[in-house]
C-alpha cells in the first residue's frame, strides 16, 4: 500500500522534519507541503493525498477553517498536530468536530532530537489512517491491533441542555470494511440487571463519544465511566466540552468521586481510573508505569467487573490497539454484557476488532445506534 501525504505547517523547519521522517518509510510518499490553510485546500484538490497532516495556527487561513473547507470540498483523512496545553486541547477538539480523524502532540523537541518513539508513532498513525480510507470492500485487512498510541438518525429526546447543532461532524473519505460481528438493528434488551455503564475509546473516540453521550436523556438511570486515550492536558477540556453538549452531567474524574445516576465521569489523562469504595466511588491513581495506556480501558473495565459482577454494560468504541479486550474478558466471565462499535462506522477498527475476534462482544452497532441501544437495553 502506497500512501501519499500532504504536510501543512507554517514552520519550514517542521515541514522539512516531518517530511524526512515520513519519507524514510517505503510505503509513504510526501507529495506536497503547504505553509497555510488556503494553500492546503488548493493542494488537496490538486494532489488528492491519502492523508493530510495539519497545523492549527497559521497565517492566511487557520487549520480549523482549512479542515472545514477540505471536508466540504474534497474529504480527506486529516491528522492534526496540537500543542499540549488546555487551549491546544480545545482547538484540537474543534478540529475533530470539523472532520479531522485524529491528533498527535506537536513536540518540536522530539522532532528536533530525532526521537525514535515520536517518529514511530507518527509513521504508524499515518499508515493506520490511510489503511482505513484505502481498504477495499470485502478486504480482510484491518488496522494492526498491536499498534500503540502515545498520546476524532433519530436521537432520544433530551430534557435539559440541548445538543448544539453547530457541532456536527463532517463525513470522512473512507470505504467501510464488513464487520465480523453481527450488527443488530432493533433494540436489544439486556437480560440481567445493570448498575453501571463503562465505555472505552481511542482514535476517533472524541467524536464517537459525543455522538453517544449527547443522545442520552437527562434522567438516564445509571452512572457512566468513560476511558478515552488522551494526554493529561486534554481530558479536562474534553469533559467540559461534553458537559456543555449533553443532557446528562459530564465531569472530569477526581479521586473519591461518587458514582451518580445520569453522570458520566471521564478518566483523567496520564492516570488510571478504578472503581473503589465497594462500588460507590472511583479512585484515580498513577498506576503501573509499565502499562502502555494511561488511562487504560482494561484497568477500568477490570476493576468494574469486580465491583459489579454480572451487572455491567460495556461498550468498546473506535480506536487503534487492543486495549479493552482483557477487561471485556473479565466482564464476560462475570456475566456482564459487551457491545462494540461496528467496523463500518469506526474511524479505526482496532479495539472493537480485538473484542469481536476474541468472541467477547454480545452485539455490534453502528455509532448512531449505540445511545438508543444503551438507553433501551437497560430499562
Amino acid at each position: 500500500m502506497n500512501v501519499s501525504v500532504l504536510i501543512v505547517d507554517d514552520s519550514a523547519f517542521f515541514r522539512k522534519r516531518v517530511a524526512e521522517i515520513l519519507s524514510s518509510v517505503s510505503d509513504i510518499k510526501v507529495v506536497g507541503a503547504a505553509s497555510n490553510g488556503k494553500e492546503a485546500v488548493e493542494l488537496v484538490k490538486k494532489l488528492s493525498p491519502d492523508v493530510v497532516t495539519m497545523d492549527y495556527e497559521m497565517p492566511v487561513m487557520d487549520g480549523i477553517t482549512a479542515i472545514r473547507h477540505i471536508m466540504a470540498e474534497h474529504p480527506t483523512p486529516i491528522l492534526m498536530f496540537s500543542s499540549l496545553t488546555y487551549e491546544g486541547a480545545r482547538v484540537t477538539l474543534d478540529a475533530l468536530d470539523a472532520g479531522a480523524v485524529d491528533f498527535l502532540p506537536k513536540n518540536f523537541e522530539d522532532i528536533a532530537r530525532d526521537a525514535g518513539k515520536m517518529q514511530e508513532v507518527l509513521k504508524k498513525r499515518i499508515l493506520a489512517i490511510a489503511k482505513k480510507s484505502k481498504a477495499p470492500v470485502n478486504s480482510s485487512v484491518s488496522p494492526d491491533s498491536s499498534l500503540s498510541e502515545s498520546i476524532s438518525d433519530k436521537g432520544i429526546q433530551q430534557q435539559n441542555k440541548p445538543v448544539n447543532p453547530a457541532h456536527s461532524v463532517a463525513s470522512r473519505k473512507r470505504i467501510a470494511l464488513p464487520s465480523r460481528t453481527k450488527i443488530i438493528q432493533a433494540i436489544r434488551p439486556i437480560k440481567h440487571s445493570v448498575d453501571l455503564v463503562v465505555i472505552g475509546a481511542s482514535t476517533g473516540g472524541p467524536v464517537a463519544l459525543q455522538k453517544v453521550l449527547a443522545k442520552l436523556p437527562a434522567n438516564f438511570p445509571l452512572p457512566i465511566l468513560v476511558v478515552q486515550h488522551m494526554p493529561a492536558t486534554f481530558t479536562a477540556a474534553f469533559a467540559e466540552r461534553l458537559d456543555g453538549l449533553c443532557a446528562i452531567e459530564v465531569k472530569h474524574g477526581e479521586d473519591g468521586d461518587f458514582l451518580k445516576k445520569g453522570t458520566a465521569i471521564i478518566a483523567p489523562g496520564a492516570m488510571q481510573m478504578i472503581v473503589s469504595g465497594k462500588g460507590r466511588q472511583i479512585g484515580v491513581l498513577s498506576g503501573d508505569e509499565r502499562l502502555t495506556y494511561k488511562p487504560s480501558v482494561d484497568v477500568t473495565f477490570g476493576s468494574a467487573s469486580k465491583a459489579f459482577p454480572g451487572r455491567i454494560l460495556a461498550v468498546v468504541l473506535t480506536g487503534m490497539g487492543a486495549d479493552g479486550r482483557e477487561g471485556c474478558r473479565l466482564l464476560k466471565q462475570g456475566g456482564s454484557t459487551v457491545y462494540t462499535q461496528s467496523e463500518k462506522s469506526c474511524v479505526i477498527y482496532g479495539m472493537p476488532m480485538a473484542v469481536d475476534k476474541a468472541g467477547y462482544a454480545d452485539a455490534s452497532f453502528d455509532i448512531e445506534q449505540i445511545a438508543e441501544q444503551i438507553t433501551g437495553g437497560v430499562r
